[in-house]
Order: C-alpha cells, then structure tokens, then sequence
C-alpha cells in the first residue's frame, strides 16, 4: 500500500515524500481514512509505530478547506487541539505539524509549561489553526484569555493513558467542557487501560477502534534482556556494560528525579560522559541536555519517566532501566524509544531482589518470561543462598513442571489467568517468596522490687522584691 491509495492531497503527499517515506505504517493505514471520514476513533499502537503521523496527515488535510494567507488573526482561529502529558511530546507532535503541513498555508504552535508565557502569548494572538498544549499551561492561557478554543473543529488526545496516569483527568474535563459540543475526537495511546474506556466512552461518539498490536505488547523488533544484580552494584554494573561494550548512546531511565541526577553524576566520575532530563531540570536545561545526546556530545541519557514518551531519537540502539517502572505499562513506553520505525533496538533492566514483584507484573502484562543473563564478577551476594538453591547459572531455562506439580496448585503455581506458564526457580529472581519463622519471644524476668527513693524537694528561689521605681510604676 502507498500514500496516494489513502486519500491523501498533493500538498501532504509532497511533504511526505520529502521525508523518504514510502509507505503508511498500520497505524496509519487503517486510521487515516477513518480519521477523513470525519468519524471518531480510539487508536492503539506500539511506540514508534507512527501514531503522529496517523492523526497528522488526516487532520491538517481536513483543515486545508480553511487555509488561507491573510495576516489578520481572526483568519487563523484555533480549529484542531492536541494535547499532550509532557513538553517533549507536545514538541515532538508540533514539529510534526509543521514537516507535514509545510506546503499548506495553515499555522501552528506549541505551549506548555516551564518557559516564559509571552512568547508563546504572541504567537497565539498572530492566529494558528493548530495547538498542540500540555493541560495545565493550556488553562494557564485559558485563565488569562490569551486563547480562544469556541472554534476547535477536531480534538486529539495524544497517549491519553499517560495523562490520566499524570492526573490530568480533571483538567482534561475543564478543557472539553470549553470545546464546542460538535467535533471530532480523536485518542491515541500505545497502552489501553480501564480509565482509558471511561474516558473515550464519555468523549467518543460511535469510535472506531483501531488496534494494530495486541494491548499493551512491547515491539517485536526488541530485545529485551534481564541482569539480575544487587542494588548497590547496579552503578557499576552499568559502568561496565557501557564501557566493556563500547556503547555510545544509552537511554537510562531512571525512577526518581534525584537519582537520575545523581546517577548521571557517577557516571561522569567514571570516566563516561552523561547528562541527565527530569521534571526539576528547565525547559532549556531538557532541551540542552536532549540535543547533547542526540548530537553524541554525551553518551549517557538519564531520564525519568516524564520523558518516556516524547523522546523520539533516530536510530537508538539502547535503552537501559536503571530501576523498574511501578506502572508496567510504562515499561513498554521506556523501551519503546528503541526499535522505532522498523529498525531493531535493544532494552536491558538491571533487577535487585527488591524488584521481583515490579518484574513479575511487567512478565504478566507481556505474557512472557524475559531471559536472564548474569555478568561474572557482578552476581548478586546478598541473596548468595537463594542464588545457590535456585542453580543461579545462565544455562537455558527448564520447560514448565508436570501438573501435578504441588507448586501447581491453586494460589502456588503460575498466575491464574495470565497466560504465563509456572515456572521453575532458576535465579533468585524466580524464587518463591517464602515467610519466615516467627521470631520467638524473649524470656523477660520481672524486674525486682526497688524501694522507691523519696524525691528531694526543690528549692525555691528567693528572691528580694523589687524596689518601686520613682514614676510609681
């Protein structure tokens, strides 16, 4: 299938091809003609499988029926809102905006928080037909009346999982509830939730659902791998897979703001040059730190989960997790910033003990065990014991145990439900918890029968009373 089969104008046929595309992606070849239709639709896809361009192409073909070239403002009213959990994704989308549409007279721009209002005042006052916003600093602009949104034509919800995950739910409301009732929305997310179908059936009229990999699976093209580690030695197992290896560009993603600062620090004593982004860094600070890495000037990326999913850098090789997401879900956005567009990536997670149940719910959601790999020097001691009873080695895994397994037993086996076989301990990663004995009480004598020592009194302090003053105060 080609472009020219979905429908699409001259103009973004020209823009396209100007990029090197040579044809849709599934995403964009099923949402695309839905999304001309003028019909709602809730799309799902991996990350990096073109999602933007799904509802990229489509919209700005839509809105070309306004296009026009006058200077006036009031030509150029806000016709087509995307919003966006964090600023490098609202970035990302907008660029997109303008490489598709550059042959169309149409405007747009970007807001979100972190960088001075004025700019972003001016360039809303000069007229777009295209916003893409983060929530919070769209009210921002909605409070000081430097937006109007009574003539948004089309809706975008982009990775709208993520926004509710990030608590934007109340904002999204306050938003919708300021659009015309009449419009086309339009939700995209790479991972579908609960919350997710309460919100499309609040928003959506007569979706069409798009799904063009299973829910919340990870690409295919990556490799994912597990190094069992204690907590304290992951630093330096990480040093040396960096150097040991000769990475040049590695994604570390980090769970806290603190210790991907921190950790980008260490880095740096150990000879490897690294940056970190997080949501206490500046907007400028992000998008130095994010032009250095793509530039090669630093190997090592540090990032929290605030940039998951607006980091889209061609051709990384690598992403690392440092320490596991609590939300699984978010490990299919970490370790889709490799892998985009086709090309193969590769995603390691560095495991501690404290980290098994993280790790069994992400096996869960994948419905797969991922393989362990174990690097000599750097195997766990503080679990030596478990390690040994469980033969930690790196030979091949052991197929699942008979049924009549007494593991296999209700509430001891695999997970009821979940797709995943039961599995044989092989590493103290796949070792049963198991409660430890009771500790027994201390025998405590009663303590003898001091005659209590009466307390001493408290001397009073005398003191002489004072002298009247002369004023007879």
């Amino acid at each position: 299938m080609s472009f020219e089969t979905l429908g699409l104008s001259a103009e973004l046929l020209r823009a396209v091809a100007d990029q090197g595309y040579t044809g849709p992606t599934p995403i964009q070849a099923q949402a695309i003609p839905v999304v001309l239709e003028g019909r709602d639709l809730m799309g799902g896809a991996q990350t990096g499988t073109g999602k933007t361009a799904g509802f990229a192409l489509p919209l700005l073909q839509l809105l070309s029926v306004h296009a026009n070239t006058s200077t006036s403002p009031a030509k150029h009213p806000v016709r087509a809102l995307i919003l966006t959990p964090t600023r490098e994704l609202a970035v990302q989308v907008e660029e997109s905006v303008q490489t598709y549409g550059k042959y169309l007279p149409l405007r747009s721009t970007v807001v979100f928080g972190g960088v001075n209002i004025k700019e972003q005042i001016a360039a809303l006052k000069s007229g777009v037909e295209v916003l893409v916003a983060t929530p919070g600093r769209l009210l921002d602009h909605v409070e000081q009346k430097t937006v109007n949104l009574s003539k948004v034509e089309i809706l975008v919800l982009d990775e709208a999982d993520r926004m509710l995950d990030m608590g934007f739910l109340p904002d999204i409301k306050r938003i919708i509830a300021l659009l015309p009732a009449k419009r086309q929305n339009l939700l995209f997310s790479a991972t579908f939730a609960g919350e997710i179908k309460k919100l499309s059936d609040q928003m959506l009229t007569d979706p069409v659902l798009i799904e063009v990999a299973h829910r919340n699976a990870a690409a295919e093209n990556v490799t994912q791998v597990i190094y069992p580690v204690d907590h304290e030695r992951k630093r330096d197992l990480l040093a040396h897979l960096i150097k040991s290896e000769n990475m040049q560009q590695v994604l570390v993603f980090s769970r806290t703001k603190h210790g991907a600062s921190r950790l980008a620090q260490q880095l740096e004593q150990d000879g490897i040059s690294a940056t970190s982004i997080h949501g206490d860094k500046s907007q400028q600070q992000r998008t130095q730190a994010l032009a250095e890495f793509k530039a090669g000037t630093v190997r090592v990326l540090v990032a929290t989960d605030v940039a998951a999913r607006g980091l889209d850098i061609d051709q990384l090789p690598l992403v690392v997790n440092f320490d596991l997401p609590h939300v699984p879900e978010d490990y299919i956005h970490r370790i889709g910033r490799t892998g985009r567009a086709g090309s193969s990536g590769e995603a390691i997670s560095l495991v501690c003990a404290d980290e098994l149940r993280m790790l069994a719910d992400i096996e869960s959601m994948l419905k797969r065990e991922l393989p362990r790999k174990i690097v000599p020097g750097f195997e766990p001691g503080a679990t030596a014991q478990i390690a040994a009873r469980a033969g930690f080695t790196d030979r091949p895994r052991r197929g699942p145990r008979p049924a009549e397994h007494p593991r296999n037993r209700e509430g001891q086996g695999g997970r009821e439900g979940s797709g995943v076989a039961p599995r044989p301990p092989v590493n103290f990663l796949d070792a049963p918890y198991v409660t430890p004995p009771p500790i027994p009480k201390a025998v405590v004598q009663p303590a003898p029968n001091l005659r209590q020592t009466a307390k001493k009194p408290i001397p009073a302090l005398l003191m002489r009373p004072a002298a009247p003053s002369s004023d007879g105060n």
